[in-house]
């Protein structure tokens, strides 16, 4: 992740050199670009290959060789309008497939835009990993509590703090549970993803903080009816993608987009969010059943198939606002959330 950050290029075993675009030097260039299929959609290549779709890269060249300026224009949606016309492109098959889905998850991981040049003229020392390693780095069993503490919040003081790292991992999660521990009552879980924009600026665009504090307050209802609740604290930004993805996201909402959409023009996924590490954080606080306030089905299903029994989706839903009636109609109709 530090070296996707400072710009440095991957050597993964079995593939050429990949440069990530977005934190390249000024200086470099390459014959052939890598990017994400969703991505490559948008820029009418996907149609060149036979059953592309998300999160399968695509392997362009063009006439000219890429300089910065052109990849970066390839690789950055938020710039089409500024250069609208691109290509014509070719999409090529990829002989080291595997390590090409490993760098765009890597390049996703670190929040940065998911896009590479190919053998790059003048790169720097590469980072040298193995397709392996990426599956290392996501075993939510290496995660372990690393402390707890007792963290009076505003709706209920009597609240307790976990925190969960992992060796391979920089971000940190926590669990923060209301009521008393008891093995005989399914704790109230809310899954909820680091929303800096609405969690802390209350940003309207959204309706994550006023779910976090409605999950808060719910919970602490339960506790003061002999339940219990668990609030899990996630670091995973913009549903996976990343804070600077996330906002740019926003900004092709801005041009009209919705969030589905402008992920997809980010090459990005529209679902990226970590279940099994919230899986393995209940796992660790001793809950094996829940009941979870979700308007998502799928979140459900996906915390079900890790194992863990929900016995109640619990609805969680709170009205519009003209910033996010968009947003939530999209998450209904497009996302199958089940809302109003």
């Amino acid at each position: 992740m530090d070296a996707l950050r400072h710009g440095w290029p991957l050597a993964i075993e079995g593939a050429p050199l990949l440069q990530p675009v977005e934190t390249a030097f000024s200086e470099l260039s390459g014959e052939a670009m890598l990017i994400s299929a969703s991505r490559a959609a948008t820029l009418k290549l996907a149609n060149q290959l036979e059953a592309a779709a998300p999160r399968q890269p695509v392997l362009m060249r063009s006439a000219e060789t890429f300089d910065l300026p052109a990849a970066l224009a390839i690789a950055d949606p938020a710039l089409d309008l500024q250069n609208p016309l691109k290509g014509p492109f070719k999409a090529l098959p990829i002989e080291w497939e595997e390590q090409a889905k490993a760098a765009l998850e890597l390049a996703r991981i670190a929040g940065i835009l998911p896009a590479f040049l190919v053998d790059p003229t003048g790169a720097g020392e590469p980072a040298s990993v193995e397709v392996g390693d990426l599956a290392a780095f996501t075993d939510p069993q290496r995660l372990k509590i690393a402390t707890r503490a007792r963290l009076p919040v505003a709706a209920a003081e009597g609240a307790r703090i976990v925190a969960f790292r992992s060796p391979d991992d920089t971000r940190e999660h926590v669990a923060l549970v209301i009521g008393e521990q008891r093995a005989d009552r399914p704790p109230l879980v809310r899954l909820h993803s680091e929303c800096l924009t609405g969690d802390i600026l209350g940003s309207l665009k959204c309706d994550c903080g006023p779910q976090l504090d409605a999950a808060l307050r719910a919970m602490a209802d339960e506790a003061d009816k002999g339940g219990w609740g668990v609030l899990l604290y996630m670091r995973q930004e913009g549903r996976g993608i990343g804070l600077v993805n996330k906002l740019r996201a926003y900004r092709l909402q801005d041009q009209g987009f919705d969030t589905v959409d402008a992920n997809t023009r980010l090459g990005l996924p529209d679902e990226a969010r970590d279940f099994p590490t919230a899986a393995r954080m209940l796992e660790l606080l001793g809950v094996k059943e829940i009941r979870l306030m979700t308007n998502n089905p799928a979140k459900v299903k996906a915390l079900q198939c890790e194992g863990l029994t929900v016995t109640e989706r619990v609805a969680h839903s709170l009205p519009d606002n003209p910033h996010n009636a968009r947003y939530l109609a999209t998450k209904r109709d497009r996302a199958g959330h089940i809302l109003p």
